[in-house]
């Protein structure tokens, strides 16, 4: 069984004076989050037993210090790609988009991840799963990841993935 593994960026910073939305990066939270993100990218019976993946990450500083902070190294990961085609900041990033990223790089026949933004990573579990642990409407949380079945041999693309997994980094500290 394949899988798809949809995280939001950790908790980031407002940005600073003279940068743009592109370069926020996490803020103290943030850090912890994906503390709590690795333990569980490092355990073989949470996050960890649905590797090894291939990961597309936004080219925003806040979903690539996630990445690196909480899935770069680990088991999980066997590789890893960056996409600025990703980043919303600059145009709506649809879940056509996304699917498009990951196809791009889903020749190894294994699990993959995309780590992302919201509004996107919200559509992309809104569309492609079912039984995804969030209410109609509902935000994704910051450092949530939800892991959807792909199945063997099926595109990812196809929706009517089941969720498998949720994992809320947010309850460490109340939101």
């Amino acid at each position: 069984m394949r899988y798809l593994i949809v995280v939001r960026h950790a908790s980031a910073e407002d940005a600073a004076p003279g940068r743009g939305d592109v370069e926020r990066v996490l803020s103290a939270k943030g850090r912890r989050q994906c503390t709590r993100l690795r333990g569980w990218a490092e355990d073989p019976e949470a996050l960890g037993r649905f590797g090894p993946v291939t990961a597309v990450v936004s080219a925003a500083a806040r979903t690539r210090e996630t990445f690196e902070r909480g899935f770069a190294g680990t088991t999980l990961v066997a590789e890893s790609f960056e996409s600025a085609a990703l980043y919303n900041g600059r145009r709506h990033v649809g879940v056509e988009d996304v699917v498009a990223e990951l196809a791009a790089h889903d020749g190894a026949g294994r699990s993959l991840m995309v780590v992302g933004h919201n509004p996107t990573v919200r559509e992309v579990v809104d569309t492609l799963g079912v039984d995804v642990p969030l209410g109609r409407g509902a935000w994704f949380p910051k450092g949530g990841t939800v892991v959807l079945e792909l199945g063997d041999d099926s595109p990812i693309g196809v929706g009517g993935r089941r969720c498998v997994g949720f994992f809320d980094p947010t309850e460490i500290d109340g939101g």
